[in-house]
């Protein structure tokens, strides 16, 4: 149920606008690091128009003012409460305060009263039917009282006259100034009780504050892939990048190669998870640009590319997958990965939101483009393509120590936060597409940008930018450069210690969870609960059998 609500959140803030200049988009180059930042933007913006719309809707007509009692004027007897002058009044019906006049301040509904995120939510939840108005909800309110432990009781009262469950109660000296005590009261109640119990309490002069968490509507994990299926549910978020929208595009003026590019975008929209990857069949023109690219890396690879890239290049050579003439379908691709790393392709119709994109890679799903640059500008192209995610990427996924370190970029971002995500995406970008690392104390590229790009690459090698040792901290808040070659690099020692560094980084992110890859089941599991961590060490204790097994096997043939 709580992964079901945290995914109707998720949708109801969903990015709408496309990355492109007219919508605010930073720059014309297309990066992940970009697409982090523009989604922290848009996100921001689209949720605060959200939860305007709804505070509009409920200081209009969303809760009846009727409803809106301050409980805070009433005594506290058991027969039928009093008002502070001492007029009697009638008991509650139907879970209500009974319709009364009890005075201008506890009538009358707050111009200024805001909902906050938990309530919006909670709203529309309750909203979508008269029986979610009245499902029970669980939800954790932190009330700041100014006016000390006599406010509890009146609290307690007012819970009830809604037909409340005090399920959990607490309080401390608050350490608030003009704050006495702060009381956590853990309740359970129809939602639409629960709404009109809130603003009751926010309408009160005895509190400084008043915070809602709900559970199961706003999860404290929040929705994110579990399974590589639900890679399905993102599609509504990718990207429809065409050629029009930018001028400088080498094909903005080519309407046939807009067509093409449209055609080819629905295989992915159509493709769901299971399905074979449908080929493309590919023109001429293509081929011949995929050549050119092709047989440029083959002389530069040899000098410049890593011994990892080189090993897994020469295997896809043997497999016919990669040859000159013919650009590779992806279908043929993936299978390549299964069988050396467990990798597998997925068609994008464009990029998808950063977010998406790394969350992939948790499930060892590399989002691979099948449309080709334009001809005009076989060296260059203002987003991926195919030729740069076959020629970049492929290798390398091949590989198995840097197939590991991009799924453990991807678990890393499953439920962080957005400041995180950027920071995810920027070190994604100066390793995976523009990293170096040292070879026999010699420079070598691995970053599929560079081994992709011409210019760059050979830029990249030389003495003038500056190289730094990679340190995920400093690596992860460092600006790039999207307009020029990047004036500054980042080595590697080994695929190895950049994973260490990574995985020591990554523990200080402020996601209140781990995650894991089950490989057997191509699902994530979220590490919060004691069954969860049984099932590991079962798990574990499993495979280090397997492994003392095989080390006491391998010294008694040593010694015979």
């Amino acid at each position: 149920m709580a992964v079901a609500a945290a995914q109707k959140n998720r949708e109801m803030f969903a990015i709408k606008k496309s990355y492109s200049i007219e919508n605010g988009y930073p720059s014309r180059r297309r990066s992940l690091v970009d697409d982090a930042r523009f989604e922290t933007l848009v996100v921001k913006q689209t949720k605060q128009s959200v939860l305007e719309e709804a505070r509009a809707r409920a200081n209009d007509s969303g809760l009846d003012s009727d409803y809106i009692q301050d409980e805070f004027h009433y005594g506290t007897s058991d027969t039928s409460p009093t008002v502070e002058d001492g007029t009697q009044q009638d008991e509650t019906k139907n879970g209500h305060l009974a319709d009364a006049d009890i005075g201008d301040d506890a009538a009358k509904l707050d111009d200024d009263y805001t909902l906050t995120e938990e309530e919006v939510i909670l709203q529309n939840a309750a909203a979508e039917s008269p029986e979610a108005e009245q499902a029970i909800q669980q939800a954790a309110l932190l009330l700041r009282m100014r006016d000390g432990m006599g406010t509890l009781a009146r609290i307690l009262k007012t819970i009830d006259n809604y037909n409340g469950c005090v399920e959990h109660l607490e309080t401390r000296p608050s350490q608030t100034e003009g704050v006495q005590f702060d009381a956590l009261v853990k309740v359970s109640m129809s939602r639409v009780n629960l709404l009109q119990l809130i603003r009751t309490l926010r309408q009160s002069t005895s509190f400084a504050g008043v915070n809602l968490v709900t559970e199961n509507i706003s999860s404290k994990t929040p929705w994110f892939p579990r399974h590589a299926s639900d890679l399905d549910n993102c599609n509504h978020l990718m990207t429809k990048y065409e050629p029009e929208l930018d001028m400088n595009h080498p094909g903005f003026a080519d309407k046939e190669y807009r067509e093409r590019r449209k055609q080819i975008a629905e295989i992915a929209f159509a493709y769901k998870y299971g399905d074979p990857i449908p080929s493309n069949v590919y023109t001429e023109s293509e081929n011949a640009t995929w050549m050119r690219v092709f047989n440029t890396v083959l002389d530069l690879m040899p000098k410049h590319a890593c011994r990892e890239y080189k090993a897994a290049f020469e295997k896809l050579q043997e497999a016919d997958i990669f040859v000159p003439h013919r650009i590779p379908q992806l279908e043929d691709v993936s299978n390549f990965l299964r069988q050396h790393t467990g990798f597998t392709l997925r068609p994008a119709a464009g990029l998808l939101t950063a977010r998406d994109f790394l969350a992939s890679l948790a499930f060892r799903v590399f989002q691979s483009t099948q449309y080709v640059r334009h001809a005009n500008s076989p060296f260059h192209t203002p987003e991926p393509d195919c030729i740069h995610e076959l020629l970049g990427h492929i290798p390398l996924l091949a590989d198995p120590s840097f197939a590991q370190f991009s799924q453990e970029i991807g678990l890393a971002s499953l439920g962080a936060s957005d400041p995180e995500i950027e920071k995810l995406s920027t070190v994604y970008w100066f390793t995976v597409e523009f990293g170096l690392c040292k070879e026999n104390h010699q420079l070598k590229a691995y970053g599929a940008a560079l081994l992709s790009s011409i210019g760059e690459l050979l830029h990249a090698l030389s003495d003038k930018p500056e190289l730094r040792p990679f340190e995920p901290a400093s690596t992860s808040v460092q600006p790039y450069q999207d307009q020029e070659y990047q004036p500054i690099y980042y080595v590697a020692e080994s695929f190895e210690d950049a994973k260490e560094k990574f995985r020591r980084w990554v523990s200080t992110m402020s996601r209140p969870f781990e995650v894991r890859f089950n490989p057997h089941t191509e699902r994530v599991e979220v590490l919060d609960t004691v069954e969860a961590l049984e099932t590991l060490i079962w798990q574990l204790n499993t495979e280090m059998l397997h492994l003392t097994n095989a080390v006491k096997k391998l010294k008694g043939s040593h010694f015979e």
